[in-house]
């Protein structure tokens, strides 16, 4: 069992038989009252995200999940097929519980995907990737590190923006956390 006061953004839990998963945690101390927990959380079987309050002391099933390395291989129509490394067993998942992550995948990408006992719940990445810009504004001559920066298209339609130098065609390491642009990808 946790606490919600213990839940952080990442972790899972099992509440009235759906598995949910915290995206944003945070205390919250009204002006009179008890501080109560707000939560941003997504059922993660329907895909639907919700926010609500707990009390600090209300308790929850945790869920204990694996995961697995596989090699995501492509998407089609609504559902992303990855492959285990050893056992060649594919998995599928649907698009649409995976939004988010798709926006960082490439194919023959190796990622871990999650599962609670035997079903597949999603996919966790890794800190960041190396994706490519298919669109962005011409760079501007003199343009240096500090400029406020300008909207690039990534190859998977990933919107990052990127410091005013960044031509289209450049490999750039991008935070999967925030989508965050890092660095120029070392060649």
């Amino acid at each position: 069992m946790i606490n919600a006061s213990d839940l952080k953004a990442g972790m899972t839990f099992v509440q009235d038989g759906k598995l949910i998963k915290v995206l944003e945690a945070s205390h919250h101390k009204p002006g009179k009252g008890n501080t109560v927990m707000r939560m941003k959380l997504r059922d993660v079987r329907s895909g639907g995200t919700y926010e609500t309050t707990f009390r600090p002391n209300e308790s929850f099933e945790r869920a204990f999940l694996d995961s697995k390395s596989v090699q995501f291989l492509y998407s089609m129509d609504d559902t992303a097929f990855f492959m285990d490394l050893e056992t060649y067993e594919q998995y599928e998942i649907p698009t649409e519980s995976i939004e988010n992550e798709m926006l960082y995948l490439l194919e023959n990408m190796e990622v871990k995907i999650q599962f609670f006992g035997h079903e597949v719940i999603g996919v966790e990445l890794p800190g960041s990737v190396t994706l490519t810009v298919v669109e962005t504004q011409p760079s501007i001559k003199g343009a240096t590190v500090t400029g406020s920066g300008k909207p690039a298209t990534m190859q998977t339609g990933l919107v990052v923006n990127v410091p005013d130098f960044i031509e289209v065609g450049e490999a750039l390491e991008v935070s999967t956390a925030d989508g965050a642009y890092q660095r120029r990808a070392q060649k």
